[in-house]
C-alpha cells in the first residue's frame, strides 16, 4: 500500500525511542525528509549513502521504517535484517516489525523466531499474548483457507488504487491515477498525485466498467478515499486529509492529519462537506463504515485511548443526526498495531485489517462475530488467497451474491495497490461444534446393548454429561468442543466396565464411537486363541531376533495367569516370522521364538507338559508381504511387524 493515508502512522512514527548517533549531511537531510514523511526521498538518500559504507543504527531504523510503512516489506526484512545484523539493541518494537517483514518473503521460521523474542522483551504487549498463545495460527489460517476466488478486478492502474465501496449499481474507489496537468501535485511521501474517488458499474458477475471521477464537489487538492454511503445514496461518509473550505489545518507538529467528512445529495450533486464532530486536528479519524442498519458508524483512529497506532471504534448516529461519544471496540478487535478497514455486515460479522493479530505478513484480513451483548469474542484469520505475505485490506462483500472486492499489493499485481474481485464459495465457521455419539454392542455376539450407563469426562476426567443407551445400543452425548479428548465410560451389570477415549474433529461435525463391551467370564474351548479369547495382544519380536521384548512379557504375563487358573488347559505356541531372509532361516528362527516362549513360561513355573509349540517360519503371513524368491519386499516395517508373532492355540481343557 504506498498511498499511505490508510495506515494511520503519521502521528506513531516517533514514538519509538532510538540512540541517536552521529552521521554526515547527508543522513541529517534524510532525517528531515523522514519527519516530513517524504519517504521516496529519503530512501535514495539513505540508500545512496549505506553504498557509501555510512551507516548507523538510527538510519538502518528509519530505512527498515521507510520501507515498512510504504507497505515494501521485501525491502523492509532487508534493511531490517541489516539493523540486525549491525546490533540487537533495539527498541522491542523492530523485532516485531522485523517479524512481519519476514513474512512478507515467506521467511516463516525466522520470523516466529524474531516474534519470540519481542514476546520476551514484550510480554505484556497484546500482539505478544496472541503470538504466544496462537503457536499454531498458520494452522489455523490453512483451515480458513481456499473458501474464494480471486482474479484481478481489471480497472488497476501502475499507481495505488483501493478501499471501495458499492453505491447503487457502482463501486466508488480511490485511486492515485490522476496524471493530468502541468501544475498537478504529486505527494512526497508516495511520489504519486494525491488520491481522488472514481467510479466503475458493475456489470456481471462483478466485472467493472472504465472508471470515471467520482464526486467533483468532494475531491480536492489533498487526498480523499474510503467513502460510505447510506442506502438511499444521499449521504457519504469518506476521509480526507485536514482540509475544508480551502483551509489545511495541522496539528502541533505541524502535520495534516486525516477526518471523515459526510456531505449529502443535492440533485446531481455532493454539497454540505462537513467534519465530523469527533474529528480533531491532533489525530487521525479515517475510514468509515456504516452499520446495515446505518445507527453506528465505524471508522479507524489514534485518538486518545487508543490502545495501538490505531483501533477500530465505534459512534452511535442519533435520530437527530447528533453523534453519540465514539466507543474503542476493546482489546479483543485492537492490538498495539494497526487495526483499520472496518466493514459490518446484517450479520453481525465486523471484517477488518490487521498486522498485530498472527496473519501471513503485513496487512491480513480478520472478521468477527458480534456477541448478543454486541461485544466480541473470537478474531479469525479469513486465510488465503485473500490474505498474502502483503498487505491485504478494505474488504467488501455483497451479502446476496457472496461477491466483493478486496485491495492487496501482492505480487503480480499491475501498481503499488490493486482492487481484486473474488466470490466467496463457502462461509467462515465460527464456533466449531461436534455431535459425539456412539453404539455399544456386545463384542462376542455383536448384539446391541441397552441401558448401558455412560459418562462423560473431558480430558481432566472432568464430567460433562451422563446419559444411557436405548433399545438399539446407540447414545447421544449432544454438542462439545471440536478438537478436544474426551473419556466415555461404560457401566452395566455382567460387562467388564471400559474407558473409551477419543478426540474430536478439528471441524463443526459429529463424532460417532463405537463401543464392545466384554463379559468378565469367558468360555473356551479347543482350538480357541487365546489371543481372541481374552484379547491379548499379538506377541511380537525384533527383526532377526527370537528373546521375549519387554512388551511381550507383559503379554505373555496375561497367558501365564491364564494358565495358572485353568491347571489342566495345555497350548500350543505357535510362532511366525517376516519374510525377509531365506525360508530355511526363517523356519529356524521362528522355532527359535516358539522354544523362547515355551522357556519364558516353564521358567515362570508351567509344567513344560502342557506346553507344545513350533515355528511356521514364512509360511503363515497375515498380509501379502511375501518376498521370494529375492527376499525383498516393498512393505513397510510396521507391515512386516505384523508377521513376526506368536500364537496360542487351546490342545486341551
Amino acid at each position: 500500500m504506498k498511498n499511505r493515508i490508510i495506515y494511520l502512522v503519521i502521528a506513531c512514527i516517533a514514538t519509538i525511542n532510538t540512540q541517536a548517533q552521529s552521521g554526515k549531511t547527508k543522513e541529517v537531510k534524510a532525517d528531515k525528509q523522514y519527519d516530513k514523511f517524504a519517504y521516496v526521498d529519503a530512501i535514495k538518500t539513505y540508500e545512496r549513502i549505506f553504498a557509501k559504507g555510512y551507516k548507523s543504527q538510527e538510519m538502518l531504523q528509519k530505512l527498515g521504517d521507510s520501507y515498512y510503512f510504504k507497505a515494501d516489506l521485501d525491502n523492509a526484512a532487508k534493511w531490517y535484517g541489516e539493523l540486525f545484523n549491525f546490533t540487537q539493541e533495539v527498541a522491542p518494537e523492530y523485532y516485531y516489525r522485523y517479524s512481519q517483514s519476514l513474512k512478507a518473503i515467506k521467511d516463516y521460521k525466522k520470523a516466529d523466531e524474531m516474534l519470540a523474542k519481542f514476546n520476551q522483551k514484550s510480554g505484556n504487549d497484546l500482539r505478544a499474548k496472541l503470538a504466544a498463545s496462537q503457536k499454531d495460527y498458520l494452522a489455523k489460517i490453512k483451515k480458513n483457507s481456499g473458501r474464494y476466488t480471486l482474479e484481478n478486478a481489471g480497472i488497476n492502474t501502475k499507481y495505488s488504487d483501493y478501499g471501495s465501496a458499492f453505491y447503487n449499481n457502482k463501486v466508488v474507489f480511490t485511486s492515485a491515477r490522476d496524471t493530468g496537468g502541468l501544475g498537478h501535485r504529486k505527494h512526497a511521501w508516495t511520489g504519486e498525485s494525491f488520491t481522488n474517488l472514481y467510479s466503475a458499474d458493475m456489470v456481471s458477475e462483478g466485472a467493472l466498467s472504465t472508471p470515471v471521477k467520482f464526486g467533483a464537489n468532494l475531491n480536492s487538492k489533498v487526498n480523499e478515499s474510503t467513502p460510505a454511503f447510506t442506502k438511499d445514496g444521499k449521504t457519504i461518509y469518506f476521509t480526507r486529509n485536514n482540509y475544508l473550505d480551502h483551509k489545511k489545518g495541522k496539528d502541533s507538529k505541524k502535520t495534516t492529519l486525516l477526518k471523515i467528512y459526510k456531505a449529502t445529495l443535492d440533485g446531481d450533486k455532493w454539497t454540505n462537506v462537513t467534519e465530523l464532530p469527533f474529528d480533531n486536528d491532533q489525530y487521525d479519524v479515517a475510514h468509515p463504515a456504516l452499520s446495515p442498519d446505518e445507527k453506528t458508524l465505524y471508522f479507524a483512529s489514534n485518538m486518545p485511548g487508543t490502545l495501538g497506532q490505531s483501533d477500530l471504534y465505534k459512534v452511535a448516529i442519533n435520530a437527530d443526526g447528533t453523534y453519540g461519544t465514539p466507543i474503542n471496540l476493546g482489546n479483543v478487535i485492537n492490538t498495539e498495531g494497526r487495526e483499520t478497514f472496518p466493514m459490518v455486515t446484517s450479520e453481525g460479522e465486523l471484517y477488518f485489517s490487521s498486522d498485530g493479530h498472527p496473519g501471513l505478513g503485513g496487512l491480513d484480513i480478520f472478521v468477527s462475530k458480534a456477541e448478543k451483548d454486541g461485544s466480541y469474542k473470537d478474531v479469525l484469520n479469513v486465510g488465503e488467497p485473500l490474505n498474502s505475505s502483503h498487505d491485504d485490506f478494505g474488504f467488501l462483500i455483497n451479502e446476496k451474491t457472496r461477491l466483493g472486492y478486496v485491495t492487496s499489493n501482492r505480487d503480480g499485481g499491475v501498481g503499488g495497490d490493486d482492487i481484486y474481485k473474488f466470490k466467496e464459495t463457502k462461509k467462515i465457521e465460527y464456533t466449531c461444534e461436534q455431535l459425539l455419539a456412539g453404539i455399544v454392542t456386545d463384542k462376542e455376539t455383536g448384539l446391541p446393548l441397552s441401558n448401558v450407563k455412560i459418562t462423560l469426562s473431558d480430558s481432566n476426567y472432568k464430567m460433562v454429561k451422563e446419559v444411557v443407551t436405548d433399545n438399539e445400543g446407540k447414545f447421544y452425548c449432544g454438542a462439545v468442543d471440536c478438537q478436544s479428548k474426551y473419556y466415555i465410560k461404560t457401566d452395566k451389570k455382567d460387562y467388564n466396565t471400559t474407558e473409551t477415549p477419543t478426540i474430536t474433529a478439528n471441524e463443526s461435525g459429529k463424532t460417532f464411537v463405537p463401543i464392545e463391551l466384554e463379559k468378565p467370564v469367558k468360555v473356551v474351548k479347543v482350538n480357541d486363541d487365546l489371543f481372541k479369547a481374552f484379547g491379548i495382544k499379538i506377541i511380537y519380536f525384533d527383526l532377526d531376533k527370537s528373546f521375549i521384548r519387554a512388551d511381550a512379557a507383559v503379554e505373555l504375563a496375561k497367558i501365564l495367569d491364564v494358565l495358572e487358573q485353568n491347571p489342566t488347559m495345555e497350548i500350543d505356541v505357535r510362532s511366525h516370522t517376516d519374510c525377509r531372509q531365506t525360508a530355511k532361516y526363517n523356519m529356524e528362527l521362528s522355532d527359535r521364538r516358539a522354544k523362547s516362549t515355551i522357556a519364558w513360561l516353564v521358567e515362570k513355573g508351567i509344567n513344560k507338559s502342557r506346553l507344545t509349540g513350533r515355528g511356521y517360519g514364512e509360511s503363515q503371513l497375515v498380509n501379502n508381504c511375501a518376498c521370494e524368491p529375492t527376499n525383498k519386499s516393498t512393505c513397510t516395517e510396521e507391515q512386516h511387524q505384523a508377521n513376526r508373532r506368536s500364537e496360542f492355540i487351546i490342545t486341551k481343557l
